[in-house]
């Protein structure tokens, strides 16, 4: 058990990829130092280092390449939220950046500790400064604040009010709303939903179009407005929405506008949800259609350090913006801490957490019985299982999960009681992502109150499906079953309650060997 406990405690070491702890969640207000930040360029030598400072909405950025623009520094922090001030320190490869809440800062920091951020294929260290707001020179940053007045302006939709020749400089007219996206390296699918979750973090994505050409999967993309588009482009383009493939090559389109005639898994008009679905097609639920249209501010969680619960295999990092998971040698495992631990055992785990990968090993700490470690089957679904998990509520807590500085889950020594602490799943039979292509791969989803039900015998009856749910802890709401009933849709009155049903009858045997299979839905009933 050496070392795990220091796994609680993990800080942000400076140069370092260490990874953030639950210490995000309960920083102590630690005095503040009087040292600059800017002066402390690479040193470790100073009294009150760096990474010491609390959690803070202006952020230090080091180790940015020379060429790095100011619209750069400032994409980095537009997917979290507002950014409100930058000051960029050219001689010094240094930037800072002031965010609109520190919650967004908080966000920012523990999803580029996790993925390492960088600008023109540069890694770069992004930390919490010691300053709590950014008092710039107006006349010795005004290129900076012209470019942040400009990237607002795109951001917010309007035009800038003043400065603009400088504006205009920094970010030259984009010539349409409509991108061209080619995804080369294309090892997982990438949906259109995929897509969607990805390109609504800059504005209002209004259609969809994908086709394969040159046996490339292709897409044209078009939103309300242009300077999206522009943004879109700026941060996106050459980054990868998984690990080391699937890369998004982007260029305007030469058209300004979409015709889309049919709402399918291959295009989408998310202004007009009526559409049909083309033959042979399957159509969009028209409330998802609309779920879809709606703000996309909604996407990044409001828990402080908890990223957004995506409805797209690992487009959890690409919603975040800066999709680029070039990995900062992390492993598989994930730390979950605030754990019920009068309730929470390595089974339950193994079920919720195996919803978004093939969970290997668990082990519940012996010491620190709210805390568990969980070893998925590789870093995408590590990554994947604590952007969609962390935040949520098990057990009536609301569980912490980040990923831990282990490589692997270390079984009891032979002989060795650990009171069934430990578990090992590698031969694990229930899980989901086995075999390479599976169907399961496009159908992750965030928790949700509506559940997918499969395999369902069929002389078992939405009254018995009904009861066996209701017994398991909470109400059903709503009931579909679909044509050939063996799957349904069934909705919970909460979320916290399909979390419980899913972990007590995924797997539950119905008998004559039909062991039901339950999965989040991103529908409604």
């Amino acid at each position: 058990m050496d070392g795990i406990v220091s796994d609680v405690g993990v800080g942000v070491k400076r140069g370092s990829d260490e990874l953030l702890s639950s210490s995000l969640y309960n920083s102590p207000n630690s005095g503040m130092s009087s040292i600059s930040d800017g002066t402390s360029n690479g040193s470790d030598s100073k009294k009150f280092k760096v990474e010491d400072a609390p959690p803070s909405r202006v952020l230090h950025i080091r180790k940015l390449p020379n060429e790095a623009t100011e619209t750069e520094v400032i994409a980095l922090g537009l997917p979290f939220g507002k950014v409100t001030n930058i000051l960029t320190l050219k001689g010094k490869n240094q930037a800072f950046l002031e965010m609109g809440t520190e919650e967004a800062a908080i966000t920012m920091v523990n999803y580029y500790t996790a993925m390492t951020p960088h600008v023109r294929n540069a890694p770069v260290i992004i930390q919490y400064s010691t300053h709590k707001e950014l008092k710039t020179d107006s006349a010795g940053n005004q290129r900076a604040q012209a470019v942040l007045q400009a990237v607002s302006a795109a951001q917010g939709g309007g035009m800038p009010t003043s400065g603009s020749s400088a504006s205009e400089s920094a970010l030259t007219p984009a010539p349409s709303p409509v991108l061209r996206i080619i995804i080369d390296n294309m090892f997982y699918p990438v949906t259109l939903d995929v897509l969607q979750q990805i390109f609504s973090k800059f504005g209002t994505v209004m259609k969809i179009i994908t086709f394969t050409k040159n046996n490339q999967f292709q897409a044209l993309l078009q939103y309300s407005d242009p300077v999206n588009a522009q943004q879109a482009k700026l941060a996106l383009d050459g980054q990868n929405i998984y690990n080391a493939c699937c890369t998004l090559r982007i260029d305007f389109s030469k058209l300004v506008n979409l015709n889309v005639k049919y709402n399918n898994d291959k295009s989408r008009d998310y202004t007009r949800p009526e559409l049909p679905a083309g033959d042979g097609q399957p159509g969009v639920d028209p409330s998802v259609a609309a779920a879809f249209s709606k703000d996309s501010s909604s996407l990044l969680g409001k828990i402080p350090g908890a990223l957004s619960p995506l409805s797209a295999a690992a487009a959890a990092a690409a919603a975040a913006g800066r999709v680029a998971l070039g990995h900062s040698g992390a492993g598989g495992v994930l730390l979950a801490s605030n754990l019920n631990e009068e309730m929470v055992t390595p089974q339950s785990l193994f079920t919720l957490f195996g919803v978004y990968g093939d969970v290997q090993r668990v082990k519940i700490l012996y010491n620190k019985k709210d805390s568990a470690l969980i070893q998925m089957a590789d870093a995408n679904q590590a990554q994947l299982a604590m952007s969609h998990l962390n935040g949520q509520k098990m057990y009536n807590k609301i569980i912490r999960v980040t990923l831990s500085k282990h490589q692997t889950v270390q079984l009891p020594r032979e002989g060795l009681d650990d009171q069934g602490l430990t578990k090992d799943f590698t031969n694990s039979p229930l899980h989901r992502f086995k075999k390479p292509g599976s169907k399961n791969f496009q159908n992750i989803f965030p928790p949700s109150a509506t559940l997918h039900l499969s395999n369902i015998p069929e002389d078992i009856t939405e009254d018995d499906l009904r009861v066996l749910f209701s017994n398991a802890g909470g109400t059903v709401k709503a009931f579909k079953f679909f044509q050939d009933h063996k799957m349904a849709l069934l909705q919970m009155t909460s979320v916290e309650e399909a979390i419980q049903c899913l972990i007590d009858l995924h797997n539950y045997n119905m008998g004559k060997n039909h062991h039901l299979r339950v999965s989040f839905s991103k529908s409604t009933i």
